[in-house]
């Protein structure tokens, strides 16, 4: 009954968080640092709307968190995206995790003296804690990554850089964090590290591998299972949780009946299972839509619990160690990320500002620091306070420095204020209520859309927002004067006749792409076609309309925009990284479907194993959020 009173009261402030937190975002804070402070705000040192003696009884919230993290850490680790960069990935990674690791833990060590936890500890229980805390502030956060990137519409080799090193340092910071704290046991009991203190820390560590294996197959059975996709995810949070859950009560276990201490960490078998799910499975983004889904109510519950266990107090007092750690860390980072990049043979700009992209740290690195407060319980609150206080300044601190790094080497692709040169580019001829209508729409996606007529007095005005120029002839000279020959569309709203002759002449001296044709006497349709043309007949098409409509209402709907929620869009595959790629191993949005491809002016039957080219054309239907996203992805970002 108390846990119950406990996790309801937690429970409010868990609510109050998530729509508090929201706001940070208008001071381009990420919304997790605001959690963090509101739970800081909320915990027993301020408003005490949790009590001390509540958090004990709260600690299962973190491994049930924890577990998630695990699981949404894997999911970010497909190697497929990866292969493009490997070298700089390899480099940058080796360099920052050797830097970083050996300068912070050296530096503590020193500091050591200054802290009152560590203060009357002998030589070997100071370099235990200070590996520890080196290990975890290599950590980084791919949740923070990600939004940013998402923020800035980023692409290109630094920003692909930056998250395949963000992910393969997570997983080998959680193999590093097993064998420090293996070695940092055998160091504050007084055991000499011998050949058989290394043994037992690779069968550790090849029994994590082997259970994480086992873990996965478990996660691939619950996918392959014809249960509804609420109850799995029940299922895979819950496998989560237990797994935390097992590996803690099997430790305990043989330490009391067998008086050995054997380690298997629960954040690397999770992680190693969920990298089987998505790299060797067919359930991936299955998976992925899972975790994005359910990650903002659990990253709530997880770093307001956070905030709340911080222990002021303690930060009183050491709040200068953590900014000298903060800072020790920024300068392992420069120089990393010169010597990884050198090695690399990355760009002279992408050295430069090749450390801004790690800075951040959030979910990994608390967790780990909360793995440490529950190992010693001693000291471990203590630790926890310092090493979550350097966290809380990198995640201030690391966003606005990876935007930066974003806009300095020319990767972010935000939207431009002014619509109208930042969209493609329509000419639509033909002066009337109809061709008024479709500029409007046009405009309305972003297209810059000029009516051309045949009016004089309608030359260079304004009308419903749609310029409109006028010209009294159709001729070359015009083209130039419209700068036609940068149009992405020409639709033709005039008589039959003149939209031919303006149809041969586009044919001739443009080569648009794509022209559009209002026909009205069918006995010029394949004249039409035979310059290329998109042929509308209003006569059969309403007909067409409505036996689609009657047919298929949703999916009709859908295409003509009736969903103001969803949009359908043609991109063009321009980066070359996609070039050979398997439509299945392209991670789209998930409420993002292909609808068609054509390639080399051919429509093509799809499945998972059709490749994708440079040049080919995708129809895709989805939100206009996700749809912005994969322009980003294929390179079209018009």
């Amino acid at each position: 009954m108390t846990i119950l009173v406990y996790v309801l009261g937690f429970l409010l402030v868990t609510i109050s968080s998530f729509q508090l937190g929201k706001q940070f975002t208008k001071i381009k804070l990420p919304v997790i640092t605001g959690y963090l402070l509101i739970g800081i705000a909320a915990g027993p040192y301020i408003l005490k709307l949790i009590q001390p003696n509540a958090i004990p009884h709260l600690d299962f919230l973190n491994d049930f968190s924890l577990g998630f993290i695990a699981l949404a850490a894997g999911t970010e680790l497909y190697l497929k995206e990866l292969k493009h960069s490997i070298k700089s990935i390899a480099w940058n990674t080796t360099a920052q995790l050797v830097a970083t690791f050996v300068l912070t833990s050296i530096t503590f060590y020193y500091l050591a003296s200054y802290i009152p936890f560590t203060a009357s500890m002998t030589a070997g229980s100071k370099i235990a804690v200070s590996i520890l805390v080196g290990t975890i502030l290599v950590a980084r956060s791919p949740s923070s990554a990600i939004a940013i990137i998402n923020e800035m519409r980023a692409k290109g080799p630094f920003v692909r850089t930056a998250m395949g090193v963000t992910v393969v340092k997570d997983i080998l910071v959680i193999i590093l964090f097993s064998i420090c704290l293996s070695l940092s046991q055998s160091l504050i009991n007084g055991i000499d590290v011998e050949w058989t203190v290394i043994l037992k820390l690779l069968f550790e560590l090849a029994l994590s591998f082997l259970i994480g294996f086992a873990f996965g197959k478990l996660l691939e059975l619950v996918f392959s299972s014809s249960l509804s996709n609420k109850i799995k995810t029940v299922i895979i949070l819950a496998m989560g949780f237990g797994m935390f859950q097992a590996l803690h009560y099997g430790e305990e276990y043989i330490h009391h009946h067998f008086d050995m201490i054997l380690r298997v960490e629960a954040l690397l078998v999770v992680l190693l299972g969920s990298f089987y799910v998505t790299n060797f499975t067919k359930h991936r983004l299955e998976f992925q839509e899972m975790m994005e889904h359910n990650g903002p109510w659990i990253y709530v519950i997880f770093f307001t619990l956070t905030g709340a266990s911080l222990s002021l107090d303690v930060l009183v007092t050491v709040w200068k160690i953590a900014l000298v750690l903060f800072f020790v860390r920024l300068i392992s980072m420069i120089i990393a990320a010169y010597i990884g990049g050198t090695l690399a043979g990355d760009e002279p700009l992408h050295k430069k500002y090749g450390w801004m992209p790690y800075v951040t740290q959030a979910g990994v690195g608390i967790g780990l620091a909360t793995e440490i407060a529950g190992e010693y319980t001693i000291w471990g609150n203590e630790f926890y306070t310092i090493v979550v206080s350097v966290i809380v300044i990198n995640q201030i601190v690391g966003p606005p420095l990876f935007k930066y790094a974003i806009q300095k080497v020319g990767e972010a692709h935000t939207k431009g204020k002014n619509v109208a040169t930042t969209g493609k580019k329509a000419l639509i001829f033909g002066f009337e209520n109809q061709s008024v209508a479709l500029a409007r729409q046009l405009l309305a996606h972003n297209w810059k859309t000029i009516i051309v007529s045949c009016d004089e007095e309608k030359d260079k005005t304004i009308v419903d927002g749609v310029e409109v120029m006028s010209f009294a002839q159709i001729s070359k000279a015009m083209f130039k004067k419209l700068n036609a020959q940068k149009a992405d569309t020409i639709v033709l709203f005039l008589s039959d006749e003149e939209n031919y002759a303006l149809n041969e002449l586009i044919y001739e001296h443009l080569g648009t792409k794509d022209v559009l044709v209002r026909l009205q006497d069918r006995s010029y349709l394949e004249r039409f076609k035979e310059l290329g043309a998109h042929v509308i007949d209003p006569a059969s098409a309403f007909i067409n309309l409505m036996d689609h409509y009657v047919r298929s209402p949703i999916g009709t709907s859908l295409l003509l925009g009736g969903d103001k929620n969803q949009d359908t869009l043609d991109v063009e595959v321009i980066d070359s990284t996609m070039d050979g790629k398997l439509l299945r191993d392209i991670r789209l949005p998930s409420d993002v479907i292909i609808l068609s491809l054509k390639h080399n002016g051919k429509n093509i039957i799809m499945h998972g194993y059709t490749e994708i080219r440079v040049g080919d054309i995708l129809s895709v239907v989805g939100s206009n959020e996700s749809l912005d996203k994969v322009a980003v992805m294929f390179g079209d970002l018009a």
